[in-house]
């Protein structure tokens, strides 16, 4: 039944290996490690690849990792026990050798594993004869209800109905107490305490008697913000060149001269993100600088601010258990939710860390709360760290060399700001001396094609054609409302390939992740053209939306292409950061549901505001 199980250090030492078919499963196995184990994402212990599930468990004390392998439409329920079984057997027999790193010697464990795998399979056939138990009275539905839930039945509605009583506007002749219908006469374990509340409730009502409601007189508004006042000189002029709603080619060189100090330069690469903290200098060694002061003051600690100030218990060298742990993660969980982090990959991550702390030893001034702490921060770092380098300007150059232009092509919601960053890159590609071509495939919103052709004036008077050699740095290319997204991005990558233009961008309408005919013409839009680069436009405000948006594009993309290996999306751009102050949660929640990395971080609205991400900043501002 089982096609493969091994035992590995994770050093990439294999200790033993059993494997029943002669299928090749170094692929599989490789691929657990590098996007499960190395990509810290060791929460869920079950890994699906190609027609093989793969499940595996770690021991942290002697860094071993062992995986057992077996076709995925197979139902294994010994699975589990069967893996626990064997890391206790194997830790067992091996203890000595493992502690002193003798991992290159000859273990003789098959006699061993044949036992423990006969056991399981055994305890598995045994559970599958036995009847389904019967669900105790506090796992059920019932359990979970209310008192006032339970009053009402589906037989007695139009009893109660004509029964019930209305507590809260008792009438002026009302002079009996009512009592609610008698929970004997409709089968209602109703206790008595219940009753005798409501009675009383009603009774303190009626004697207070009904309150007329007084006529108050209407509050003064509140004075909202006054609109701005513009102090004009007099001149019609000045009313006039505060208007910006028609094109004026001929007066934008004067209005964006090169010599305009309104922007600034952005030569060379993205320079990376700074995010503040208010406690950046505040750290739990600080924290236990201040009880150890205390206590020798003979003073009570000052009661700190920090998230982990609960778990300052010192512990001796001994192994992490769970139990140790669940304090510290779910303290974690709560606070990485509060900053952000959807609520599914918070549980993930902590579950993660906790997967790779059991069972480790630490040592005797270590605390727990640290321990947890200083893990989950390396796991978010390594999270955030991209898995391979994307460097534009790098594939922009070779793609000119080969004679054809680097394509890039922006997806996302509606009103997350594709076009305005888009803008923003289009500006840093021209200071690096990149000529670029803006493709409008927004043919759905109104206004869409309007802000390109606004854009790109801009930013030609910044960089006007006379600087580099008479070429215009910035070129759009439009074919109006309605039409093709895909038949215009096509033509626009030929006309570029045609006029040796470097780059294109491909600007896209915004649409919801629900929405299939318009998820049909993305996937349409990539598989037809093949960009270098697709870029998904996200909000740094959103929280578990964020997840929904990414694997619902991821999946809409795979789903609607025909090819084997389909384009899915190669990275994040994160827009309105500047908006969040340190709840920077999104970032981790986008990195990690789809492995890809962040390449831009939008701060502000002028061109010059655009970032790369500093994935320290980032768990700084986020663990603090």
């Amino acid at each position: 039944m089982l096609d493969l199980f091994t035992i590995f250090s994770k050093g990439g030492i294999v200790l033993w290996c059993f494997q029943s078919t002669k299928q090749i499963f170094t692929p599989s196995v490789n691929a657990l490690i590098r996007t499960v184990i190395l990509q810290e994402r060791t929460g869920n212990q079950s890994f699906d690849h190609d027609s093989l599930t793969l499940k595996y468990k770690l021991d942290n004390e002697f860094e071993l990792v062992f995986v057992v392998a077996f076709q995925k439409i197979l139902q294994l329920s010994y699975v589990d026990k069967f893996l626990s079984d064997i890391h206790l057997e194997f830790r067992d027999k091996y203890k000595e050798d493992l502690r002193h790193g003798r991992y290159f010697q000859d273990f003789e464990f098959t006699k061993s594993f044949q036992k423990v795998l006969q056991m399981a399979e055994d305890w598995g056939r045994s559970q599958a004869k036995m009847p389904k138990q019967m669900r105790t009275f506090e796992e059920s539905i019932k359990s979970k209800k209310t008192v006032s839930s339970m009053i009402e039945r589906k037989g007695d509605e139009k009893e109660n109905k004509q029964k019930k009583v209305k507590i809260t506007e008792p009438t002026k002749d009302d002079t009996k107490l009512i009592t609610p219908p008698s929970p004997i006469a409709n089968g209602n374990d109703m206790s008595d305490d219940i009753l005798i509340q409501n009675r009383l409730r009603l009774a303190q009502k009626m004697s207070t008697g009904p309150k007329k409601k007084d006529k108050k007189s209407p509050k003064p508004s509140k004075e909202g913000k006054k609109p701005r006042v513009w102090e004009l000189s007099g001149s019609p002029k000045d009313a006039t060149n505060l208007d910006r709603s028609k094109d004026k080619p001929e007066d934008a060189t004067s209005d964006f001269t090169p010599e305009s100090n309104l922007v600034g330069r952005m030569v060379g690469g993205i320079r990376d993100l700074e995010v503040e903290s208010d406690s950046d200098d505040y750290d739990d060694d600080d924290e236990e600088e201040e009880e150890v002061q205390s206590t020798q003051n003979n003073k009570p600690a000052a009661k700190s601010n920090s998230v982990f100030s609960m778990f300052r218990g010192l512990v001796g060298s001994k192994n992490l258990s769970r139990d140790a742990m669940q304090p510290c993660l779910e303290k974690l969980r709560d606070h990485l939710i509060s900053k952000n982090v959807a609520a599914d990959i918070a549980i993930k991550l902590c579950d993660s860390v906790a997967a790779k702390l059991e069972g480790k030893v630490i040592g005797t001034f270590e605390t727990v709360a640290s321990t947890v702490k200083n893990t989950l921060t390396e796991s978010l770092v390594q999270i955030l760290s991209p898995r391979r380098r994307i460097d534009i300007l790098r594939d922009a150059v070779e793609a000119r060399k080969q004679g054809r232009p680097y394509v890039m092509a922006f997806c996302g919601v509606n009103g997350v700001g594709k076009s305005t960053n888009l803008a923003k890159i289009c500006f840093w590609l021209i200071e690096n001396n990149l000529q670029v071509l803006i493709a409008a495939c927004d043919t759905f919103r109104a206004g869409a094609v309007e802000q390109l052709r606004t854009h790109t004036r801009h930013l030609n008077a910044l960089h006007p054609p006379d600087q580099h050699g008479g070429r215009q740095m910035v070129n759009l290319y439009e074919k109006g409302y309605g039409k093709d997204a895909a038949g215009i991005a096509l033509e626009a990558i030929n006309h570029a390939r045609d006029t040796k233009i470097d780059v294109v961008l491909i600007d896209t309408a915004g649409r919801m992740q629900d929405n299939g005919p318009l998820m049909i013409a993305l996937a349409k839009l990539v598989k037809v053209n093949e960009p270098d680069l697709v870029l998904f436009v996200g909000e740094a405000l959103v929280g578990n939306e964020a997840v929904d948006q990414l694997v619902k594009f991821n999946q809409a993309m795979a789903d609607n292409s025909s090819s084997v290996n389909p384009h899915l999306i190669d990275g994040i751009v994160l827009t309105k950061f500047d908006t969040i102050d340190d709840k920077v949660g999104a970032a981790i929640s986008m990195t990690y549901i789809t492995g890809q990395p962040i390449v831009f971080v939008g701060t502000g609205q002028t061109y010059t505001d655009l970032k790369s991400l500093n994935a320290k900043a980032v768990v700084h501002a986020l663990m603090k």
